[in-house]
């Protein structure tokens, strides 16, 4: 029978991978490589098969962990685009919280009712199991677990060495070496990299070297204010080369404003991850995820000196306002050791009374909306501006309108686009519809900075595109940007220089500081830093920034 209990649970592994497949997931592969996956596999289901009762449906519900590990990786790969790690599972409840609740109750019913079921087999009273055998079987779980979180880099070295890496993807990786064996190397090497972090702590050299490169600005520093607004999934349906409308997607002040002078920049996420957009735009290395799948989580308020610490120490008044929840992704503490002199959120959100912001009531589509959220700013940037015309600003703005499942109060905005595609992606529909309005709001509010501040410096990002209803799939159907490769990386990039609208090539969104930190010094910063976006030959090596990633880790979790 346990002969048998194995070939069924191999061939239904094998059948739930094919059909994975079929849906755009990992495609299924069964090389050599995969026999620790199977070790792993029927190991785990080995376990919790000899905790539960005997019953009818013990056979049944022992698979129910395994697949309830499989779909959380494919969902998650389908949804974002990428791999799904062990550290990931700590995104997971505020990835339910920002939701709306139509979509976070089925999610928590379809994962609660089978451990729900489970627990209640392996409580069963008259059913119990000895300590001492309980023991021997988790033995080796046991025994894996204290080996990865003591020895981890001994581990990840024995994993690189029985697999199959491919080490431009991770998702190559996955197929060649199974879903459970790279949850394990990657929790090993992202465990070796917080032990590596030791050497790169050098408190006052790192604050030295920060000065000295400020240092050499001074001479050539004009102190504009300095307006960063990142936007939450603002999608340009126009990108979409095999997508038409009814009639055109962007507002017409939107349209007189900026007219071509748009650009873009690649965001290190696809569909949700916001706060990993936010820790590239503020400071300025990729986010590698080496120490965690969120870096904002491991900062714990000690600064890392990103692009709000770098102007506070050359005069300016830092300041962060997020159109969300301060305990989503860490933001506080994040926010903080990004260098910020004051965070502030929606004063339902948060205990202190100190902020301007207020969330009201966004009826159906349950998230401010921007020009709700623009009006406010606009407010807060006047009142500074009277009250402190000699100290420069840098006003940090993070919307939240436009976030999944993008609901429209049609009452306020009813639709106007019609989307011409055989396609059906009914969240794409709304995304259109969405941009229209979203437009609007965004040529009023630059309108009104540029009044308020001529001078200044306007720079709007999106965090990232959508997942919209089919994931990647429908970017790949519809050929977003042409179908390059890692098209839907590519986001929108706004920037108005003194009330003109500037364009650059394709940057990356960990530019962003060092374009700042260029217009404010008249160029005179990527004279002497590596500046891809200025055509310089002398750019940082992908181990320097590296390098720049771990040295600034290691002081933001210090």
């Amino acid at each position: 029978m346990a002969l048998l209990r194995s070939v069924m649970l191999f061939l239904l592994l094998a059948g739930y991978m094919l059909l994975a497949e079929y849906l755009g997931g990992f495609v299924a592969s069964y090389s050599g490589q995969q026999w620790l996956e199977a070790v792993l596999a029927l190991y785990l289901y080995s376990l919790v098969y000899m905790l539960l009762r005997p019953s009818r449906w013990r056979a049944y519900l022992a698979v129910v962990p395994l697949l309830l590990i499989y779909l959380t990786s494919d969902i998650f790969y389908l949804a974002f685009g990428k791999v799904f790690r062990l550290v990931n599972m700590q995104e997971l409840p505020e990835l339910v919280q920002v939701l709306p609740f139509s979509y976070s109750l089925p999610i928590a019913i379809l994962v609660l009712l089978p451990i729900i079921a489970l627990f209640v087999q392996i409580m069963w009273q008259p059913w119990r199991r000895s300590g001492r055998f309980i023991i021997f079987t988790a033995a080796p779980l046991l025994a894996t677990l204290v080996l990865l979180y003591s020895i981890p880099g001994a581990v990840a070295q024995v994993l690189e060495n029985t697999s199959d890496l491919v080490k431009y993807s991770d998702a190559k990786s996955v197929e060649q070496n199974g879903r459970l064996t790279m949850m394990l190397y990657r929790e090993a090497q992202r465990l070796k990299a917080l032990d590596d972090l030791a050497p790169y702590r050098d408190r006052n050299g790192y604050e030295q070297a920060i000065n000295d490169q400020l240092q050499v600005l001074q001479p050539s520093l004009n102190k504009r204010n300095v307006h960063l607004i990142v936007l939450e999934s603002f999608l340009d349906p126009r990108l979409f080369s095999k997508l038409g409308f009814s009639t055109s997607p962007v507002h017409p002040e939107f349209e007189a404003l900026f007219g071509e002078q748009l650009g873009l920049s690649l965001s290190p996420v696809f569909g949700g991850a916001t706060a990993q957009a936010e820790f590239e735009v503020l400071c300025g290395v990729p986010a590698l995820e080496q120490l965690s799948s969120v870096e904002f989580n491991v900062f714990n308020g000690s600064a890392a000196l990103c692009l709000p610490g770098k102007l506070a120490k050359l005069g300016y008044h830092s300041s962060a306002s997020n159109a969300y929840k301060p305990n989503f992704f860490n933001a506080i503490a994040g926010y903080q050791g990004a260098g910020f002199d004051i965070s502030q959120f929606p004063k339902e959100f948060t205990r202190t009374g100190d902020t301007y912001l207020v969330a009201g009531d966004p009826g159906v589509e349950e998230y401010l909306f921007d020009q709700d959220l623009f009006e406010q700013n606009i407010a807060y940037v006047d009142k500074h501006l009277r009250e402190q015309p000699d100290k420069p600003l840098f006003n940090y703005l993070m919307s939240i309108y436009g976030h999944t499942p993008h609901i429209l109060d049609l009452e306020r905005r009813p639709e106007r686009i019609e989307l011409l595609s055989d396609y059906p992606d009914d969240h794409l529909s709304r995304v259109a519809n969405q941009f229209y309005y979203r437009t609007e709001a965004i040529a009023k509010y630059v309108k009104k900075l540029i009044s308020l501040d001529p001078e200044s410096l306007i720079i709007l990002i999106s965090d990232h595109v959508p997942p919209l209803r089919n994931g990647p799939n429908t970017y790949e159907a519809l050929a977003y940007m042409d179908g390059v490769s890692d098209a839907y990386y590519h986001n929108r990039l706004a920037i108005i220089d003194r009330g003109k609208p500037n364009v650059w090539p394709l940057i990356h969104h960990y530019e962003i500081p060092a374009l700042v930190l260029n217009y404010l010094s008249k160029g005179a910063y990527c004279q002497t830093q590596g500046c891809s976006f200025t055509g310089n030959s002398e750019v940082e090596s992908e181990e320097d920034r590296n390098n720049a990633y771990l040295l600034l880790m290691a002081h933001a979790s210090e």
